[in-house]
């Protein structure tokens, strides 16, 4: 059985979400998160949040996971499959979401929450938060037509842009500005997988 190494509101609640959507049943190895600076600092098998334990092989990177899964468990649901026009753009909205949208709130994540810093290094957060926000820009623009980020349906990319938009709202820069952006969210976190996958 898969096994996950969860701690609430890190990149973990990703995956928990996936599998949820999926049905596929896996274990849950609840590890405390430590705030700290320190990269590799935290108790699971490669030193941080989420790893996914499948046959003795330990894997890193939500995205990663992500793919993974739905490769080896998905059945074709929740993705385009591969070989498809529509592939791309799915691959390009899931590593979007970490790639792109999510390091300049890292940024802000990193020298306002963990170092404790941000008014000593004004510029660089101001820089962040603009980053952050032409992501978010890109997010809206392609939510005026569709529901969801590769239409009608709801996808595996919506769950990698979930969590971001979900870290945006939490430090304030995913607001009125973008009204699709919001009601997106809100359609997601109100999924019953989601619910399930942040109960606690």
């Amino acid at each position: 059985m898969l096994k996950l190494y969860y701690a609430p509101r890190t990149r973990s609640v990703r995956i928990r979400w996936l599998l949820e959507e999926l049905g596929v049943p896996y274990e849950l190895e609840r590890v405390e998160f430590r705030p700290s600076p320190a990269a590799f600092s935290q108790g699971t098998p490669l030193g941080k949040f989420p790893v996914l334990e499948d046959e003795g092989v330990a894997i890193g990177e939500s995205g990663a996971i992500l793919e993974y899964i739905l490769e080896r468990y998905g059945a074709s649901r929740l993705a385009p499959p591969i070989g498809s026009p529509r592939r791309g753009v799915f691959l390009q909205w899931v590593h979007f979401a970490e790639g792109t949208a999510f390091p300049p709130l890292g940024v802000l994540i990193w020298h306002g929450l963990y170092l404790q810093n941000a008014d000593q290094v004004a510029l660089a957060t101001e820089s962040a938060r603009e980053r952050a926000h032409a992501a978010l820009s890109q997010v809206e623009h392609n939510l005026a037509t569709r529901d969801y980020l590769l239409g009608a349906e709801f996808s595996a990319a919506d769950i990698m842009m979930g969590f971001t938009l979900a870290a945006a709202q939490f430090l304030g820069v995913l607001d009125e500005r973008y009204p699709k952006t919001m009601s997106y969210l809100g359609r997601l976190t109100e999924r019953p997988a989601f619910q399930r996958a942040t109960a606690d």
